[in-house]
């Protein structure tokens, strides 16, 4: 059929109806917010890695005192 999803006509017109539902001046904040996301999530999958035994023995101290 085609040669791609996102050909360069598809995204000029997904920017063109972006442009017309939110406007010139809320898209660069848009754009901000969501490369801050995005850069959040890398920075968050970075710094933790969590493994499957911490996990389970952090589940395990938490169900055995439920007060703390």
């Amino acid at each position: 059929m085609g040669e791609g999803l996102f050909q360069p006509m598809h995204l000029l017109v997904i920017a063109v109806v972006a442009l017309l539902v939110f406007g010139p001046k809320k898209l660069p904040e848009l754009g901000k917010g969501l490369a801050e996301g995005i850069r959040g999530l890398k920075d968050g999958m970075k710094d933790t890695p969590v493994t499957p035994s911490s996990d389970a023995a952090t589940k395990a101290t938490t169900s055995k005192n439920p007060e703390a």
